[in-house]
């Protein structure tokens, strides 16, 4: 069976060495994405036998993902791990997601963070995982508690359907939207994983937002009869009320009550606006997977 384990990583020349060293336990073939790195990540990883793919420069954490996507493809993978080169997850779990993968015939096999008794994940990082993975919950069918965790397992299948677009780090969201879309079996294992040090290089805040943001952008895509119609009917919905409350008023006074007039107006445009975009949206999407 041909494993493929792809790192991302980005000036991660204190781990890299170590992480490459254990992963040869499990497999020869190793892909390294250096994304635009000014360490020696590179080096370290070519010293080490890994196959290193470059960027010129950083792209983002969604460019890696793809690159390594495209290289396990190539190889003609038969199981590809995506495993963070930032030092915090066990290589030991490996092992275990690829026997559930085969025993529960998976296509893809999530690490989640949320089923295991990982104490030390900092609130703020898993008050902000678990709205993100409420939001992806709403625009797929399998529910999960993990959706942003980048150690996976996919088979050949998965990896072929669901090579993802994005540069940024909706990735995630994205590969998973994608497999739901071509029916894939999603199941999540717990996973061991470790934060000592707060390995991550990006600032909190900015990630999250940068998240829930390409989420929601692919949430809309996928479902944009859901995403934009029903606000949109609920906003056509409040105008019209408010339409009908200064047809009264005006009906008995002879006077426009001019703020619940403006109320109705603004919320009745922009609920028909919501409504054709939603309309609009959908007819172009259906049209282009017709297509493909």
């Amino acid at each position: 069976m041909n494993v493929i384990i792809g790192i991302p990583a980005y000036n991660e020349e204190k781990n890299i060495g170590s992480i490459i060293l254990k992963l040869k336990k499990i497999t020869d073939t190793i892909l390294v994405c250096n994304d635009g790195s000014s360490d020696l990540t590179k080096e370290i990883s070519e010293e080490m036998g890994a196959i290193v793919i470059n960027h010129d420069k950083n792209l983002g954490y969604g460019a890696s993902i793809r690159s390594l996507f495209l290289k396990a493809k190539d190889l003609d993978s038969d199981i590809f791990i995506t495993f963070d080169g930032d030092g915090q997850h066990d290589e030991k779990d490996i092992e275990k997601m690829i026997d559930i993968m085969k025993q529960k015939n998976a296509d893809i096999v999530i690490g989640s963070r949320f089923l295991s008794q990982n104490k030390d994940i900092p609130k703020y990082r898993k008050a902000g995982i678990k709205a993100i993975t409420s939001l992806t919950n709403i625009s797929i069918k399998t529910k999960l508690s993990d959706s942003q965790s980048g150690f996976r397992a996919y088979n050949k299948k998965a990896v072929e359907s669901t090579i993802p677009s994005e540069q940024g780090m909706s990735v995630s969201t994205e590969i998973l939207i994608k497999a739901d879309r071509e029916g894939l079996k999603i199941i999540e294992i717990p996973i061991n994983i470790s934060y000592e040090g707060e390995t991550s290089t990006h600032n909190p805040v900015s990630h999250g937002a940068s998240v829930m943001v390409g989420t929601m952008k692919f949430i809309s895509i996928e479902h944009p009869l859901i995403f934009y119609g029903i606000p949109g009917l609920v906003l056509l919905s409040i105008g019209l009320f408010f339409g009908v409350w200064t047809l009264q008023i005006f009906e008995q006074t002879r006077a426009i009550t001019t703020n619940i007039a403006l109320i109705g107006i603004g919320t009745t445009i922009i609920g028909v606006m919501l409504i054709v975009t939603s309309l609009i949206l959908f007819s172009l999407v259906t049209v282009v997977r017709q297509k493909n």
